[in-house]
C-alpha cells in the first residue's frame, strides 16, 4: 500500500499559498498539502534549502521538484488535467516548463499575492541550480 503523495510548497510566500489554494479549488489537489515550515522534510527526504527554492511533490519516495512536481500534481488530478501533466514531462515540453517555472520562482516576488517575503533566498556560493527538477 501506497502513502498519500504530499505537496510541499513556501507557507511564508503569497503567491505560493494563493497558488496553491487557486489548484486546490480549481484543480483538485489529491495530496497532502502542507508548508515546508511545518513539515517533517528529514522523513520526505527534501533538504531545508530545496523546500525554500521550489514546490515539492513527494510520492513513494520519490521527491519531484519545480515543474515536475506541478506536471506530478496534474496527473494525480485527473482528467482533465492529467493529460497535460504527462505533456509537462516529455521534451520539449519538459524543457519549457522548467524555464517557466524557473522564472515564476525567480519573480515570485513581484507576482499578484507576493510580497518581499515571497523572493527565493540567495544562493549559497558553493551550491548547484537555484532551482532543481528531480530527473
Amino acid at each position: 500500500m501506497t502513502e498519500e503523495p504530499v505537496l510541499v510548497f513556501d507557507g511564508d510566500c503569497g503567491f505560493c499559498t494563493t497558488s496553491i489554494r487557486f489548484a486546490e479549488r480549481r484543480i483538485g489537489v489529491r495530496a497532502r498539502v502542507v508548508p515546508w515550515q511545518f513539515a517533517d522534510l528529514r522523513a520526505l527526504g527534501v533538504t531545508r534549502e530545496r523546500a525554500e527554492r521550489e514546490v515539492l511533490w513527494v510520492e513513494d519516495g520519490r521527491v519531484y521538484g519545480g515543474a515536475q512536481a506541478v506536471a506530478r500534481l496534474l496527473i494525480a488530478a485527473g482528467l482533465p488535467w492529467s493529460p497535460l501533466g504527462f505533456v509537462l514531462r516529455i521534451p520539449p515540453f519538459r524543457w519549457v516548463a522548467r524555464g517557466v517555472y524557473r522564472l515564476v520562482a525567480a519573480n515570485r516576488h513581484r507576482l499578484p499575492g507576493g510580497t518581499p517575503a515571497c523572493a527565493l533566498p540567495s544562493k549559497p556560493s558553493n551550491s548547484g541550480p537555484a532551482v532543481s527538477e528531480h530527473r
